[in-house]
């Protein structure tokens, strides 16, 4: 089997993740979880970064810090990981949800403005499967009506996103906050984990507060707590694991970039296979190599899907549209046929750092191969 997306471990890994054994700082306190926060902030040159234990605690913990809370609306895409969701319920906040673009499959800003209500708090653009939702336009629309920009950079750690004025900002860093996951599928890993991110100096540290129980140390080493707060904090065991993995992000990078060269080379020019678009101000670091299977293909996507993981290409289909889920069939939305559309026709293709060449090479080529067993049999059809 070709696994959909899996960690790559050969650095620093075990090197540090013993120094914290041997030292007996293994829960937050140790000097990683600092470290990795500190080498975050280098990396997406941030002001501030808060580790926490997972990427929805990420979501949930800028909500909080936000003061968003019952009766707040908050406008998110419908075809994301339940993740980006579920936060909003946590905080008592009600979700409202926009459609896609059919070209980039992320938040449709031109259809934001028309879901704001009085009630409406925050925004969350998720940038899905690395791909950036176009910020500037966002922005300008929170600004105007005083709203809250909540980055959901979980898929896209790595990618960039150009304004007007020429200047490259990594994903996650223009909002009010940016978060991420690392969950062991993703860029890095520290096989569960998350960050959040600001550059609010005052806010991040109001983030970081309520995530470690909102205590305050007092000189004779008593705690006190003057809010309630909450266990995101990320232990050092993992933080460890996180330094090591950021050492090696570039490199990952270079290898997702290759991963794409690859499958734009093999896929082009296959009727019914639909690549992805890459608009000039997104550098897109592709977490997930996606595809949209059209009808011309011959076989719909389940169908595709289905062949492709009995040949050993494991593949997944495109997150289900959130707002079609019971939990949240009564919420608000705007017009959904793209999302509908979208989701239905998408297929996450073999996406590791480790990829093999040879390995795209035998995805593409089935794929490619039976298209034309399909081609065959339609025209051994029509001739009976």
């Amino acid at each position: 089997m070709i696994p959909l997306c899996i960690p790559n471990i050969e650095g620093n890994e075990w090197k540090y993740i013993k120094e914290c054994l041997d030292t007996n700082w293994v829960s937050s306190a140790g000097s990683y979880v600092d470290l990795f926060e500190e080498r975050f902030n280098e990396y997406l040159k941030i002001e501030t970064s808060v580790v926490t234990m997972n990427g929805t605690a990420a979501i949930t913990l800028a909500l909080q810090t936000l003061g968003i809370g019952p009766r707040d609306e908050v406008i998110v895409p419908s075809m994301t990981f339940i993740a980006s969701v579920n936060p909003i319920k946590y905080v008592g906040a009600e979700p409202v949800f926009v459609d896609i673009t059919k070209d980039t499959w992320v938040m449709d800003v031109e259809k934001v403005e028309e879901l704001i209500t009085k009630n409406t708090k925050a925004i969350i653009p998720v940038h899905t499967y690395g791909n950036v939702v176009d910020m500037e336009p966002l922005l300008e629309i929170a600004k105007k009506y005083n709203l809250f920009v909540i980055e959901d950079a979980t898929e896209a750690l790595g990618s960039e996103y150009r304004t007007k004025n020429g200047v490259w900002h990594k994903a996650g860093t223009l909002g009010d906050f940016g978060t991420f996951s690392f969950n062991g599928n993703k860029l890095i890993t520290t096989g569960a984990g998350g960050m959040l991110v600001t550059n609010n100096g005052k806010a991040g540290e109001k983030a970081k507060y309520l995530s470690n129980q909102a205590k305050t140390i007092l000189s004779n080493g008593s705690m006190i707590h003057e809010e309630i707060g909450y266990n995101y904090r990320m232990p050092n065991l993992l933080a460890a694991m996180g330094v090591a993995q950021l050492e090696k992000i570039k490199e990952y990078i270079k290898a997702k970039t290759r991963n794409v060269s690859l499958y734009k080379e093999y896929l082009q020019g296959i009727e019914g296979i639909q690549l992805p678009t890459e608009k000039g101000n997104v550098k897109h670091v592709h977490w997930l190599y996606s595809v949209l299977i059209n009808k011309d293909y011959g076989i719909n996507r389940d169908g595709l899907l289905e062949r492709l993981n009995k040949s050993g290409i494991e593949s997944r289909p495109f997150f289900q549209p959130i707002h079609a889920m019971t939990p949240y069939m009564e919420c608000k939305k705007g017009r959904m046929e793209v999302t509908c559309e979208i989701s239905h026709k998408g297929v996450n293709l073999p996406s590791s750092v480790s990829l093999k060449n040879e390995e795209i090479e035998y995805i593409c080529g089935y794929i490619k191969k039976y298209k034309k067993e399909l081609v065959n049999n339609k025209k051994a059809g029509e001739k009976k």
